[in-house]
């Protein structure tokens, strides 16, 4: 594995893709599962507490981008509420466990 610039990629724009649904059952998730694990675009998919039941991280090229992958998300799967939050500047971004806190 190693580290990349996603700028110098092209891959400028990253994007927290927030997710509600108001179907739950097995079968949905399966189909759910599938779709964001097949799209490299999608490099985090965290299923929260709370008021959010997804929330996804993306990298993409820019705006177009971004859309042809909603696009082609909600094309496979039916989703409640899609919104996306997208990154004016990156501040902290690491991979590191912090060993120290344990």
């Amino acid at each position: 594995m190693a580290l990349v610039d996603a700028d110098k990629l092209g891959l400028g724009l990253s994007v927290f893709i927030l997710i509600r649904t108001s179907n739950h059952d097995p079968d949905w998730l399966q189909k759910f599962r599938a779709a964001v694990t097949g799209f490299p675009e999608i490099t985090g998919v965290y299923r929260m507490s709370g008021d959010l039941d997804y929330v996804l991280r993306a990298r993409v090229a820019d705006m177009k981008a971004y859309d042809r992958l909603y696009q082609r998300l909600i094309a496979k799967v039916a989703l409640s509420d899609v919104s996306a939050s997208f990154v004016m500047e990156e501040i902290k971004e690491t991979t590191v466990v912090p060993m120290e806190l344990r």
